[in-house]
C-alpha cells in the first residue's frame, strides 16, 4: 500500500462514519413521524433507513478492512468479509420488505386513513435535505480518495431521495385528495424496490464469493498490456477474480526454451512493471512456460488468450 493510499483511508473511514451517523438521525426521526401518522409509505422509508444504518455500519466495516494488509492466515486479504456480510444483509432487507408488503395489502382493505400528513410531509423534507448534505460531502470525498465502497454507499442513498419523495406524495394524495389507497400501494411499491435491491445485493455478493471472472472487455485490455511486452511467445491460462476492493489475475507466460532463468525472470518483472502501471490495484501473479508447453488437464483454463495481433506486433 503506498503513502498517498494510506493517508487517503481516514477521509474515506469519516465518510462511513457520517453515513452511519446520518442513519441513526434518520431513524430516529422516521421512526416516531410512523408512529404519528401510520404510514405505510413513512414505515416503509423507516425500513430503508435501518437497512441503511446496516449498509453503512458494512461499509465502515469494508473500508477499516481493507486498509488492513494480508495476514498470516489470509494471504489472500480480507476482501470476501464485504460479500458475507451483504449476504446477512439480504436476509434483513427480504425480511422486512415481507413485513412491509404484507402489511400493506392488509391496509388496502381498511378505510382509515392516515394521520398528521403535514408532520410525516415535514419529516420526509427534513430527510431530502440532510441526505442532499450528505451526498455532498461523500462526492467530495469520492474525488479525494477514489473509495469503491463510499461510491456504493452514496447510490444507495440517492435512492433514498426518491423513497423519501414517494412518501410524500403518498400523504398528499391520501389526505389532501382522499385517494385511501394512496398509501398502502406505495408500500407495496417501496416493499417491492427493497426486494429488488436485495436480489441485486445478493448477485453481487454471490458472484464475489464464487470468484466470477472479470468483464470480458477487462480481460481483453489486461492481456493487450501484458502481451506487448518484449520476450513473451505467448499466453494462457489466464484466470481473474475479485474480493472486495481487491482483484487478482494470475497466467501462464510462453518464454523462448533456450533463455536462461535469469533472462527469463527479467522478462516478467518487464510484465509485472507494465501490469502494475496500468492496473495498480491488481496483484498478478505469472507462471512461466516453455514456448509451445500447454498443459491438457483443464481445457477450460489452459485455452490460449495471445491477442491475435501478436505475431505482428513491433
Amino acid at each position: 500500500m503506498t503513502e498517498e493510499q494510506r493517508r487517503a483511508i481516514p477521509f474515506a473511514v469519516r465518510a462511513a462514519i457520517a453515513s452511519v451517523a446520518m442513519a441513526i438521525f434518520l431513524i430516529a426521526l422516521k421512526s416516531y413521524a410512523a408512529w404519528s401518522t401510520g404510514s405505510i409509505a413513512m414505515l416503509g422509508s423507516l425500513a430503508d433507513s435501518g437497512l441503511d444504518l446496516l449498509a453503512s455500519a458494512v461499509t465502515l466495516y469494508g473500508v477499516r478492512l481493507a486498509a488492513q494488509p494480508a495476514d498470516h492466515d489470509h494471504r489472500f486479504g480480507h476482501g470476501k468479509a464485504e460479500s458475507l456480510a451483504a449476504l446477512f444483509q439480504v436476509m434483513l432487507i427480504t425480511a422486512s420488505a415481507a413485513g412491509i408488503a404484507w402489511r400493506a395489502i392488509v391496509a388496502l382493505g381498511s378505510r382509515e386513513p392516515t394521520q398528521g400528513a403535514e408532520f410525516g410531509i415535514g419529516v420526509s423534507l427534513i430527510a431530502i435535505v440532510a441526505t442532499v448534505i450528505l451526498l455532498a460531502y461523500q462526492r467530495a470525498v469520492i474525488r479525494r480518495t477514489g473509495s469503491v465502497a463510499i461510491v456504493a454507499d452514496n447510490v444507495h442513498y440517492q435512492s433514498d431521495v426518491l423513497l423519501n419523495g414517494s412518501v410524500i406524495v403518498a400523504l398528499v394524495l391520501d389526505q389532501y385528495l382522499g385517494w385511501r389507497s394512496a398509501d398502502p400501494i406505495f408500500g407495496i411499491v417501496i416493499a417491492v424496490w427493497l426486494a429488488y435491491g436485495a436480489f441485486r445485493a445478493s448477485s453481487n455478493a454471490i458472484d464475489h464469493l464464487m470468484d466470477k471472472e472479470w468483464p470480458e472487455a477487462m480481460r481483453a485490455e489486461f492481456i493487450e498490456v501484458a502481451a506487448r511486452q518484449p520476450g513473451i511467445k505467448g499466453i494462457h491460462d489466464f484466470r481473474t477474480r475479485h474480493a472486495g476492493t481487491h482483484d487478482f489475475a494470475q497466467f501462464h507466460m510462453e518464454v523462448p526454451g533456450d533463455i536462461t532463468v535469469a533472462e527469463a525472470h527479467k522478462v516478467v518483472e518487464g510484465v509485472e512493471r507494465a501490469l502494475h502501471k496500468a492496473f495498480p490495484k491488481v496483484e498478478v501473479l505469472i507462471h512461466l512456460d516453455p514456448e509451445g508447453h500447454v498443459d491438457t488437464d483443464n481445457p477450460l483454463v489452459e485455452a490460449d488468450v495471445t491477442p491475435h495481433w501478436f505475431g505482428k506486433r513491433a
